[in-house]
């Protein structure tokens, strides 16, 4: 998320306010993967529960080029499972996860759907890890040498990255003797962007993909760059009096910052269910949060309701500024709710090269600001003068802007699509604050859009539960039937054939 281009980096810890200032500039948008809660240890057990085994492919540095490095090669893990396949003999499908930025195992235990449905399709399944993250690191795996300079981590691309995926799928197809089983693609979050692009750029590799929560639309020139902050202040609305007050209390950009990915971060991941996906938290965070911002509001109008449980929070601190202290303990529901971190550090200072920072500044422009009119949040003016400024400043690079819409599309997607494009499902809960910049309408028979008035952030990819609301186990009936109808066309081609 983006804030204004001056900002201070302030530390503050339990119970006390501000412990250091220092000056810096802009904010890079992050999607959830690349703001992984501390909270949670990507060192998982599943491959030692039998969910997965993890495997590596020597991958080609440079897709695109034939220069003398350009032949290096890396190692680059994926994730399998094959328990349910029903093998080559019978052309059995191949779900493949398209892996976002950051590590896989992280991705693929916040992958259920698959996992669920593979025993209906009798699919494989496989999580290829995203190059320059994880342990899929060039220049012998070392993540500081690969991250180095721009030299080294120039390779880093969305367009590499599809053709990492496209190469490994082709040759653990062949490895398998499975030429003939279909692959379908899955990602949420850039994960969706990613499978998207892929079944547009691949379609002789992939016949559909699902495409969950995926901002395609998010850059220059496509949709307002209001909508995300926008649609925070809407999943917010019903208390929008106090909310309201944000932006005339709090002025340092730091905190701004801080307070803005709690309370976004809460809006994305909006799940009807207790998650850890980006942080430990309770079904429904945004209720929790209004109930803690809105304490002394709904003590005052609500008086017959015992909000003392909830808000216990608030009740616990002692602070001089009332306002702070509840802003505080509604942000600590995503940076604390399980009560074990005594110290926060609103430290925004630059990251190593690499990784979605670099990305952030190379290709993925991604317009982010506040409205001046009516958002909750402090007016903010996204401005690309500013992203250059920071880009050059920290990376010695010129940002292109408009190289995602050229490389992909995106200016009339609805006419180009239609006429070029086929197998392709969005689907976007519209509490997700990233829906602004997704594919919220039909744009033909084969490319379909899934809404879901209160869904989050690819909640539809999420391991189901017995308390997921009807609304969530129709989306997915729907995906899998859209799914299991591109399989069938593909055997019946396959038998014309």
């Amino acid at each position: 998320m983006a804030t204004s281009f001056q900002f201070t980096i302030i530390g503050f810890c339990l119970f006390s306010l501000l412990c250091f200032t220092i000056t810096f500039a802009y904010v890079i948008p992050r999607f959830p993967s690349s703001m992984l809660h501390p909270a949670l240890d990507v060192n998982l057990l599943s491959a030692q529960n039998g969910l997965y085994t993890a495997k590596f492919f020597t991958q080609t540095l440079d897709h695109f080029n034939y220069n003398p490095q350009s032949y290096q090669t890396f190692q680059q893990r994926y994730l399998i499972n094959d328990t349910y396949w029903g093998g080559a003999k019978n052309n059995a499908p191949i779900f493949v996860y398209m892996g976002n930025e950051g590590d896989i195992e992280w991705f693929a235990q916040n992958t259920g759907f698959m996992f669920e449905t593979a025993p209906y399709f009798k699919a494989l399944l496989v999580f290829i890890e995203h190059r320059y993250y994880g342990k899929s690191f060039p220049f012998g795996g070392n993540e500081e040498v690969a991250d180095a300079n721009t030299t080294t981590v120039g390779y880093m691309s969305s367009t590499q990255a599809l053709a990492d995926y496209a190469t490994l799928i082709i040759d653990l197809k062949n490895n398998l003797s499975a030429t003939d089983s279909p692959v379908v693609v899955v990602g949420g979050s850039y994960g969706g962007m990613l499978a998207a692009w892929f079944r547009m750029k691949y379609p002789h590799v992939a016949i559909g993909a699902l495409a969950s929560s995926a901002p395609i639309l998010q850059f220059l020139d496509l949709v307002s760059p209001y909508t995300y902050t926008d649609i925070i202040t809407q999943d917010y609305k019903l208390y929008y009096l106090f909310l309201f007050s944000l932006r005339h209390y709090i002025s340092a950009g730091a905190l701004v910052y801080w307070l803005q990915m709690a309370l976004g971060s809460a809006a994305m991941t909006d799940y009807p269910t207790p998650s850890v996906f980006l942080a430990p938290l309770p079904a429904y965070p945004v209720r929790k949060v209004l109930m803690v911002l809105n304490y002394c509001f709904l003590k005052v109008l609500l008086p017959i309701f015992n909000f003392n449980t909830m808000c216990e929070a608030i009740d616990n601190l002692s602070a001089v500024n009332e306002t702070f202290t509840k802003l505080y303990a509604a942000a600590n529901i995503f940076y604390n709710y399980t009560g074990t971190a005594t110290c926060f550090f609103l430290d925004n200072t630059t990251a190593p090269l690499g990784g979605w920072d670099w990305q952030a500044c190379t290709e993925l422009i991604m317009p982010l600001g506040a409205n001046n009119e009516g958002s909750m949040f402090p007016p903010y003016k996204w401005k690309l003068r500013d992203v250059e400024f920071y880009c050059k400043r920290v990376y010695h690079i010129q940002p292109r802007p408009h190289w995602i819409t050229t490389e992909f599309g995106g200016h009339d997607i609805k006419r180009v699509l239609k006429r070029s494009g086929s197998n392709i499902i969005f689907f976007n809960g519209l509490r997700d604050p990233w829906s602004g910049g997704g594919v919220l309408k039909n744009i033909s028979e084969t490319i379909v859009a899934i809404v879901a008035k209160e869904g989050a952030h690819h909640v539809d990819l999420r391991f189901s539960t017995t308390e997921d609301p009807e609304w969530l186990k129709d989306i997915r009936k729907r995906e899998i039937k859209i799914i299991a109808n591109w399989i069938s066309q593909y055997y019946q081609d396959l038998l014309n054939q």
